[in-house]
Parts: structure tokens; sequence; C-alpha cells
């Protein structure tokens, strides 16, 4: 009689779990359970709950916000057009951090596309680099460019004009001379108007401007009519001549706003320090990258970097653009190719 009562409640028991279990999905319980699962597959970065329905701290491999934010969260989708049947060209920027250097395809329409880049920093301008580590170190780009295919009369070498008031120019030069090439000097002003050159489309010269952050200095042009403006202030090694942020600040701004206003809408931006912002925000290997604001590039901490972000908040604060744009490719002297 015993065993029969515990099964009768086994029985019993049963019955009424199925029932409550045919209830609950009669009632949408299941399917919720469901439509909550199907949520989260397409969101995983839902916040979790705890069982009493209290938010938990997100975990560590939840994806957050990035510091990093563009100023106007719009990617630049401009496509520029390419060479037809172009030939490759070589340059040599020797500039106040170092030896850089570009190949690329033009045609004679000036259209052009980055075949090849290498950047390298040097003790050049620090006086530190003896004639043998230059001619070591110009010989290895030129024989990298001819291996790529440039013909030798088709390397240029051109010298910044931040790193030609360093004394150690005349070196450089006098090692390029040796080994029988010429050296291209060019003036602060003449370098923004190559920057411009290289970096600024047809389709924005009535509307937008170019600065280009350089070591030795920061060169800023824009178009007037057929005429390329450009002036020249401090360069983001300006800590090392003993300049105050602030007077930076005021003297960058000062200069920045004679841009017109019609053509402060967009800022085109090359440069060391405005390469390493880029690298904080790029999705890809996208050519344009929308810079952030100044303010969400503060683990940018060596100095140089720090000088640079200054600049490039002066020119923001002065100017009131929203949308600054990093091309990867363009270079000054990339434009001084494209005035052969």
């Amino acid at each position: 009689m015993k065993r029969l009562t515990v099964a009768g409640r086994l029985i019993i028991t049963a019955l009424i779990i199925g029932a409550l279990f045919a209830g609950y999905k009669y009632f949408g319980g299941e399917k919720a359970l469901n439509q909550m699962a199907e949520d989260r597959a397409r969101n995983p970065e839902t916040e979790a709950t705890t069982a009493n329905g209290e938010e938990t701290a997100p975990s560590e491999n939840t994806p957050q916000n990035s510091e990093a934010t563009t100023s106007d969260n719009t990617a630049f989708t401009y496509t520029p057009p390419a060479p037809i049947d172009g030939k490759l060209k070589g340059v040599v920027e020797l500039g106040a951090s170092g030896f850089n250097s570009f190949i690329i395809k033009v045609d004679d329409q000036k259209r052009w596309a980055l075949e090849k880049s290498e950047f390298g920093n040097s003790l050049v301008t620090e006086n530190m680099a003896t004639d043998e580590d230059i001619r070591i170190g110009l010989k290895k780009y030129i024989g990298g460019m001819l291996d790529f295919g440039v013909g030798s009369k088709d390397i240029h070498f051109v010298v910044s004009s931040g790193a030609a008031k360093a004394d150690v120019t005349q070196k450089i030069t006098r090692v390029l001379k040796s080994i029988g090439y010429v050296v291209n000097q060019v003036t602060a002003e003449q370098e923004g108007q190559l920057a411009l050159k290289s970096v600024l489309p047809a389709e924005y010269a009535d509307k937008a401007f170019v600065v280009d952050i350089g070591s030795g200095n920061t060169k800023i042009s824009w178009m007037e009519g057929s005429k390329v403006s450009a002036v020249e202030s401090y360069g983001a090694k300006y800590y090392q001549e003993g300049s105050d942020d602030s007077k930076v600040y005021e003297e960058v701004s000062s200069k920045v706003k004679q841009i017109p206003a019609d053509k402060r809408k967009t800022c085109f931006i090359i440069g060391g320090v405005p390469f390493e912002m880029a690298k904080e925000v790029r999705k890809g290997k996208e050519r344009y990258t929308t810079l952030s604001e100044p303010l969400a590039y503060s683990k940018l901490t060596n100095a140089k970097s720090k000088a640079g972000v200054n600049i490039y908040k002066a020119v923001k604060d002065a100017t009131g653009c929203d949308q600054f744009v990093f091309d990867w490719d363009a270079n000054f002297t990339i434009g001084f190719l494209l005035t052969l």
C-alpha cells in the first residue's frame, strides 16, 4: 500500500509539471525566451543582467565606445581618379626627423597613385650622423627605387623647409652630389603649395584648406582663385626651442584666421603627428581617415605628439572646421613630382 502511494505521488507530480509546462508554452513563455535568445544573438553587446533584472558590469571582452570618435562621425568617401598608362617616379624627402621615400605612378594629366612608401627616422638633424651614415642611408633608398622599376633619372631628392634650417643640410647635399644627384630645396611657402597640390582634390578647391604639420614647421595653404596662398607657423618640435604651448597655440590661431570663411568647411591634413592621430581611428585600409576631436588624443603622450595635437587644436578652434581628413598617401614631395 505504501509502495502504491509513492507511485501515485510520482504520477500526480508528473501530471502537475506537464500541466505547468503546457501552460507556459500556451501563454507565450517559451516564445519570449526564444525571442530574447534571438535578440541577444543579433546584438551580442547587450548588457548582461542578473536573475532579478539588475544590470551587471560589462565584460572586459565587450567592445566599448572608443575614446577617439571622429569629428563628424562620417567617413570621407572621395575616390581620386586613377592614372592611365602612368610612369613610375620616385622622391626622397630629407625631413627634419629623417628620410622618407615615395614612389608614385603618374600620367600626363597629373593623375597619380602611390605605389610604395617608406618612412624612417634618423639622427641627421641632431648632428649625430656621419657622412658615411648619410651615404649608406641614401643609397639604400636609391637601390630600393631602382629595384622597384624607377629609372635613375626619375629619382629626385627634396630637402624640407624644416630640415633646411639645420646646419647638417649642407652635409647631406654634399654627399648627394658626390654620388651624382641634385638636391632640391624648397621654402616653407613652396612646401605648403606643394602639399596642397598633392592632397587637395579639385572638387574641394573652393571649400577646403590644407594643413601639413611637420617637425620643423607647419604649413597652411588654400586656393584663392587660381593662386595658392600659404603661410608658415611652428612645427611639432617647437618644444625643443623652449616655446610655450600657449604661445604656439595663439600664433597658429592667428595664422589660420587668414583662411577665407568659405574655405573652412573641410581641412585636408598631413604630417607626422596627424599620421599618429589617424592610426587611432583608422577602420581598415581606406585612403582617407576623418580625425577625432583633439581631446580624444590624450593618450598620445610623447612630447612631439602632444605638441602636434596642440597645433591641431589651435587650427580647429580658430577655424571652426568640423571635418579634418587625413590622407594616407599624400606628401608635399609628391606635389613636387607633379610639377615636373
